[in-house]
């Protein structure tokens, strides 16, 4: 705090005129604003101030309103962690992701019944987007697109989101209930099963809506995540043929075995759309077989992939294969890297459910402020070794990522 008796009025002029009067008075660090250190000199006087900017990120770097948006399912989270037992009894892999059918019917029940269950928000797409606007600090830096229920679990999404700084863009449906994703934690591993109520009615004409496409026509990054691509492939085409359009970047994520099939698909040919596609190696090989390719192992998987025809040819698309433990990787135009991960000690692990959706929003938190791969993966890896020491996704106030 800087008093105003402790500096003499030539000096606090020169102040007022080069910074305004807010910084001669006690002021108080809030969540939106990030911190920007100047050193001044006035009359051989020097003075180092702490001001918060609203128009950066948290590293300093200008970032506009909006730049990245994404669009997915809005889901509440229901944890809890049992043993295989119970993985058996609803037909249900230890880490895998499904949507809910006849032999999950009764898992919620259950869930809620024979445990006390955690209630967090999710949707795969809506976390990495939470976890980049967090890293990003500057206010509604992300837009999210998503549908739910007029119910009290869409408030508790909303308000999640919004208090991190996400501009939200809810389609309310009236008359069913938010989606739900039961996520079953046996040791390090997560079955994710999901019910998607409200979430699958999201509409592409809401795009439509003037306020709304004037979000997407700011955007200059965009998000999507393959659960998304059953619910309404109309929305997501009309997203990725604006990004081509305009010369734009679009990242994607495979997100699940089942959901290859829409990648690997030559009439949908999602991939001429794709600068940057997320997997991990479960993942990875089915679309690899599904492609055709003759791969054996990731790093020919990511490669191959790598050099799948695009239509926008201003930038080399970047393909990142996360194998847990093992090292990520990487591959870009005609080059494939392995990167070590720093794996969390065994103790430190509350839950991996939100790991992957956080390291996705590590990297795009800094693909969006035009950072080096190095740096996104850097932050991908950060964001993951953060979330994980939480159950859900949920993290601290602050991020310390330098």
């Amino acid at each position: 705090m800087v008093l105003r008796k402790q500096i003499p009025i030539v000096i606090r002029n020169e102040i007022c005129r080069r910074w305004g009067r807010s910084v001669l008075s006690a002021s108080k660090s809030i969540w939106n604003k990030n911190l920007v250190v100047t050193d001044l000199k006035v009359n051989n006087f020097y003075f180092q101030f702490k001001r918060y900017s609203a128009t950066m990120s948290r590293q300093g770097i200008p970032v506009n309103e909006g730049v990245l948006l994404g669009i997915g399912n809005s889901l509440l989270d229901i944890t809890v962690v049992t043993d295989e037992k119970f993985l058996q009894r609803f037909d249900l892999d230890a880490n895998n992701a499904i949507i809910a059918g006849e032999k999950q019917k009764e898992l919620y029940h259950a869930m809620v019944d024979e445990f006390e269950p955690s209630y967090l928000p999710g949707g795969a797409t809506q976390n990495s987007i939470r976890v980049a606007q967090w890293l990003l600090g500057r206010p509604k830096a992300t837009t999210f697109f998503g549908s739910v229920g007029n119910d009290r679990f869409a408030e508790i999404l909303r308000t999640t989101a919004e208090n991190v700084g996400v501009n939200v863009r809810y389609q309310v449906v009236d008359g069913m209930n938010t989606g739900r994703c039961g996520a079953v934690i046996t040791g390090e591993d997560r079955s994710l099963v999901t019910e998607l109520g409200a979430a699958e009615k999201f509409c592409a004409k809401y795009l439509d809506d003037a306020d709304n496409w004037s979000l997407v026509e700011k955007a200059k990054y965009f998000y999507i995540g393959g659960f998304f691509l059953p619910v309404s492939m109309e929305a997501v085409l009309k997203l990725l043929k604006h990004a081509v359009e305009t010369d734009k970047t679009v990242c994607m994520n495979l997100h699940a075995t089942f959901l290859c099939k829409y990648f690997a698909d030559p009439e949908l040919n999602l991939m001429q759309y794709v600068d940057v596609l997320f997997g991990n190696g479960d993942e990875a090989a089915e679309f690899s077989k599904l492609m055709g390719f003759n791969a054996s192992s990731v790093k020919e998987m990511a490669l191959k992939t790598s050099q799948l025809p695009k239509l926008n040819q201003s930038r080399e698309r970047i393909v990142v294969f996360t194998q847990g433990r093992d090292p990520t990787v990487i591959a870009k135009g005609g080059t494939v890297e392995e990167y070590k991960i720093t794996p969390v000690e065994h103790d430190l692990i509350k839950d991996t459910n939100g790991c992957g959706d956080a390291f996705v929003g590590g990297f795009i938190s800094q693909l969006a402020q035009d950072q080096p791969i190095a740096t996104c993966l850097k932050c991908g890896f950060y964001a993951s070794r953060v979330v994980i020491q939480y159950f859900g996704c949920s993290y601290p106030d602050e991020p310390d990522f330098k």
